[in-house]
């Protein structure tokens, strides 16, 4: 996912990272004493070069051979030229740590002709410019004049150009694009350096833009762009860094599109400004400045103010003669602080500088880049781990590097990739092929050419190598020791027993434990054999006829083993509740006796003795899954001597049918199942040895469920509570989950065919424990925010959203009680356009209402009691008032209460409602399409949902009971069918259905 410098208030689209110099590479200035900057707003990277012809207008002279004595030789010459050196990225990304075995991140070109400007290309940005949701670029060349619209097709390839005036003797040298006239078309934003303006070239929503509009900077030569909402008012403003009079300058706009004089900052005499970037860096709601001073060796960072000014500024040294290129902002620690990462050309190094949270910074942290120059800086999740990396371009190197980064705000050392330009200047970065991975545009001046680079995961990291014991055969993973972190267990055939070896969650692993088992252990899987919540390990011993039992304890260590006999000589074991009792049971593939073992398990550890089934010759691998669609586990074995595959397909009593079998390939070695053609059901893939191949074994149809997808797994993270919707402002829906366990929220961006993104991790903080959430606009700026109730640390976190998929956590703005809070909704009461929350508490016999201000924060609750250990709060208008009333579960007290909204945010005394026993979950619905809202519980001891069909006047019909599963844990409504009728779903626990 592509990361911004600026916080949530701050423009999302793709900005360029252009070098910032006047004067790099123009045959008209090689004699210039002109000193090369280069701007920090850099994009992500990708991989597959196609490089495209281009044709602007021509202009047969260059605005700085005419006006050399324009520019103050004097007040530069303390810095002669350093010609950019970014490189085309060719290069592998390697995964977070440097330990892990892991797919790399790999860029390489996959097109031999480049995009050809030989009029000085210097800066690239990219959005949507016509609204087809393909990406397109828009690039500034300098020497001409111009800049240059290239729209894309969505695979990678674009448009022929349109090219567009920036004025004569412009040298436009950065661009940018957002919305600068407030009516949802992407405009375009270009500093001219040449002629002290920036213009703006307004967008149509169809790819074309009106003619350019002016705003003078005065003497200033703006060197580097950025948009961002500096005063909160919804409309995108204007920052520039003015490489001319060593200084800042803001330009806020008007809603009719026009923008104020420049305001402006000094940041220090000499200072040559080169990069600019914008963050909320003290948590205050307002945005501050962050600049890098490529002449003072500092970086100035400027604090917003309430009144749309810049008023307290500090400096921070990045060292002697570090000279800083450029900057970028992110929060590298997950603490919810913004930090700064710099590009040190001088010293060779990538400094990183952590925010403390008081407007002050830790000591800058260097990383060096051995001999190169780092100019232009990125940061983004590279290799889609959920932690940030940072990527440079290099001067006198030829190369990029790329840090990848741990969870604590460290990074690993660069790994240096060749790249083969020497004068790459600008970069942008996002989806231009529409395959879910970052590309790249990269601009090459020495070149005159436009790289595109898609990119994809190829290959692996050296090996890192651990000692087990002798004869290694069989390898499972999984969290043995509950600390979230993934651990290995091998079973070692000639010492007779398994190792363990625990996990720290970089990749890297302790000595091993070792446990004895039976003789020869040829296979070994893991599960929760005897529901403590805690692996254990099974092992399937091929010497002594037997399985090993070893029970974990939870933290890494296992009991002495237990052992069952089976057949003769095992050698693979799968677990799986295959009679539908809830508890795991144990099957084994014997290769002496031609037959699988089923094992019932009791859910304690201990196991009913074997039933044996007849299966093809010298079975050697075995797995489990529902073939037929029919909700019951069937086993799929691999015979090895009859290079055949054996189906049993399962009654769901632990019993079943006699085996069918399919002809393979020769010498099978494994077997796995899962739907390889997307039709909903479950195929067969086998390994063969022998014949060198795989065979594909595809279902017909015997069933009629849909099989369910997985998504976003995470070991530990405990799921808790699930809320739906559109985060990003694309009319996609979007996933969010409460990571109990992980302390954190998921986030899943979905592309709106049902699949989605991989998980963007928020932190809610250590010992958090988030439990419940809910969604809605709790500052009035239309945005969707997340309101989440903290079990751990009791108290509720507000995350502020910009509407384009980023939060910002409002840490100054938190609520917290004296009882954890258990569960929470949202909705107008008082029909203020906000949205307020209502929390229950774990033991508490009310529940509160908080009523927001547009920051964010909240008044103080006002209480209203309610039944006993109300477990689940439900909101809608009952009563047909048009307000909001509110519906509670009462798990103590078996019943609902009903409380009827005002409209001005509070309520009438609770009315309550019997219904089953435990009620876990409610939810409202017109069940019966009267037009009423309708109350359907969950009732969690009773195993039954109750339904309290509505009068439409707040009152309830007293309730009728439909049996469930077991244990229902919580309730929706919907039409699942399409048949205009209101369906009821439930989730049961221990059913597991």
């Amino acid at each position: 996912m592509n990361k911004n410098s600026t916080s949530d208030d701050a423009i999302s689209v793709d900005n360029s990272l252009a070098a910032q110099h006047p004067h790099v590479d123009n045959e008209q200035c090689k004699n210039s004493t002109q000193n090369e900057f280069n701007s920090a707003k850099c994009a992500t990277a990708t991989n597959t070069t196609k490089k495209w012809s281009i044709a602007p207008t021509p202009l047969q002279y260059s605005p700085w051979s005419r006006h050399r004595s324009s520019i103050t030789a004097g007040a530069f010459a303390v810095f002669t030229i350093i010609a950019m050196c970014i490189g085309i990225l060719t290069v592998c990304f390697t995964s977070p740590k440097a330990t892990v075995q892991k797919c790399e991140l790999k860029f390489k070109p996959t097109a031999q002709k480049p995009v050809e400007y030989k009029y000085g290309p210097r800066s690239v940005a990219a959005g949507d410019f016509d609204n087809d949701t393909c990406l397109d670029m828009v690039i500034a060349h300098h020497i001409v004049n111009t800049i240059t619209v290239y729209l894309g097709y969505g695979n990678g390839t674009f448009k022929g150009p349109i090219s567009y005036s920036t004025g004569s003797y412009s040298s436009p040298y950065m661009v940018t694009v957002g919305y600068f006239n407030n009516d949802s078309y992407l405009d375009i934003a270009v500093a001219n350096f040449g002629t002290n303006n920036i213009v703006i070239f307004h967008g149509f929503g169809n790819g074309s833009f009106a003619n350019q509009i002016e705003l003078s900077t005065a003497s200033s030569r703006p060197i580097a762009i950025i948009g961002a909402r500096f005063n909160n008012d919804t409309l995108l403003d204007i920052a520039i860094a003015n490489y001319g009079n060593h200084s800042i300058s803001v330009l806020y706009q008007y809603e009719n599109g026009s923008f104020s004089p420049p305001t402006t900052y000094p940041i220090g005499y000499d200072s040559f400004p080169s990069s600019i970037a914008a963050g909320d860096f003290n948590n205050d709601n307002y945005l501050d400045l962050a600049i890098a001073n490529y002449g003072t060796n500092n970086i100035v960072i400027l604090f917003g103010n309430s009144n749309s000014t810049f008023a307290k500024q500090i400096t921070i040294s990045t060292g002697i003669d570090s000279q800083p290129y450029s900057i970028v902002v992110d929060d590298f620690n997950a603490d919810t602080f913004l930090d700064i990462a710099i590009a040190n050309s001088g010293s060779h190094e990538v400094g990183v500088l952590l925010n403390n949270g008081n407007e002050t910074f830790a000591n800058q942290v260097n990383y060096s880049i051995n001999s190169a120059s780092p100019i232009a800086i990125w940061v983004g999740d590279f290799n889609q781990d959920n932690r940030l990396d940072i990527i440079t371009t290099n001067k006198g190197a030829d190369n990029i590097a790329i840090l990848l980064g741990y969870e604590n705000g460290k990074f690993a050392n660069p790994i240096m990739h060749p790249t083969g330009s020497s004068s790459s200047i600008s970069v942008t970065v996002g989806d231009f092929n529409k395959d879910h991975r970052l590309d790249i545009v990269v601009v090459n001046n020495d070149t005159g050419a436009i790289d595109i680079l898609v990119g994809r995961y190829e290959g692996f990291q050296n090996q890192t190598s651990y000692s087990t014991g002798s004869d290694p055969c069989s390898v499972t993973i999984g969290d043995v020791n509950d600390d979230t972190r993934l651990d290995i267990v091998v079973a070692n055939e000639d010492s007779n027993d398994v190792s363990i070896l625990l996990g720290y969650g970089n990749g890297c692993f302790e000595n091993q434990t070792r446990y004895s088992v039976g003789s020869s252990p040829r296979s070994v899987s893991i599960g929760d054999v005897n529901n403590d919540t805690r692996l254990d390990i099974v092992v399937a011993n091929s010497g002594s006829n037997d399985v090993s039992i070893l029970l974990g304890y939870g933290n890494g260590s296992f009991e002495n083993q237990t052992r069952y006999s089976v057949g003769s000589s095992p050698t693979s074991v799968a677990i799986g509740d295959v009679n539908n009792d809830t508890r795991l049971d144990i099957v084994v593939a014997n290769s002496g006796s031609n037959d699988v073992t089923i094992l019932l398990g009791y859910g304690n550890g201990s196991f009913e003795n074997q039933t044996r089934y007849s299966v093809g010759s010298s079975p050697t691998y075995v797995s489990i899954g529902d073939v037929n669609n029919d909700t019951r586990l069937d086993i799929v074995v691999a015979n090895s001597g009859g290079n055949d595959v054996s189906v049993l397909l399962g009654y769901g009593n632990g019993s079943f049918e006699t085996e069918t079998r399919y002809s393979v390939g020769s010498s099978i070695r494994s077997v796995s199942i899962g739907d390889v053609n997307n039709d909903t059901r479950l195929d067969i893939v086998v390994a063969n040895d022998g014949s060198s191949d795989v065979s594909v074994l595809l279902q017909y149809n015997r069933g009629a469920i849909t099989y369910e997808t997985s998504l976003a797994p995470g070991v530990g993270s405990r799921l808790r509570c699930v809320v739906i919707g559109d985060l990003n402002n694309d009319t996609n829906l979007d996933i969010v989950l409460a990571n109990y366990g992980t302390n954190n929220l998921g986030v899943l961006f979905g592309y709106g065919n049902g699949s989605f993104e991989n998980q963007m991790m928020l932190s809610t903080g250590m010992n958090s424990h988030p439990i419940s959430m809910a969604v809605g606009d709790f500052n009035g700026d239309r945005e969707v925010d997340i309101a989440v109730a903290n079990h751990g640390t009791k108290h509720v976190d507000m995350m502020l959203g910009n509407g384009q998929g980023k939060f910002a956590i409002q840490t100054s703005y938190e609520i917290s009680f004296d009882t954890p809070p258990l569960v929470m909704a949202s909705g107008d009461f008082n029909n203020d356009a906000r949205s307020e929350i209502a929390i229950a508490y774990d033991g508490r016999d009310h529940v509160d209402i908080f009523v927001p201000y547009n920051n964010g924060s909240f008044e103080n609750q006002t209480r209203y009691s309610v039944g006993s250990y109300p477990r689940s709060v439900s909101i809608g208008d009952v009563n047909n008032d048009t307000q909001l009333d509110i519906v509670v579960a009462n798990w103590g007290s078996n019943d609902v209460s009903v409380l009827l909204g005002y409209g001005n945010g509070s309520f009438e005394t609770e009315t309550r409602y019997s219904v089953g026993s435990s009620p876990q979950s409610v939810a409202i619905g017109d069940v019966n399409n009267d037009t009423r809202l309708d109350i359907v519980v969950a009732n969690w001891n009773s195993d039954e949902v109750s339904v309290l069909l509505g009068y439409g006047n707040g009152s309830f019909e007293t309730e009728t009971r439909y049996s469930v599963g077991s244990s229902p844990q919580s309730v929706a409504v919907g039409d699942i069918n399409n048949d205009t009728r209101l369906d009821i779903i439930v989730a049961n626990m221990w059913g597991n259905d």
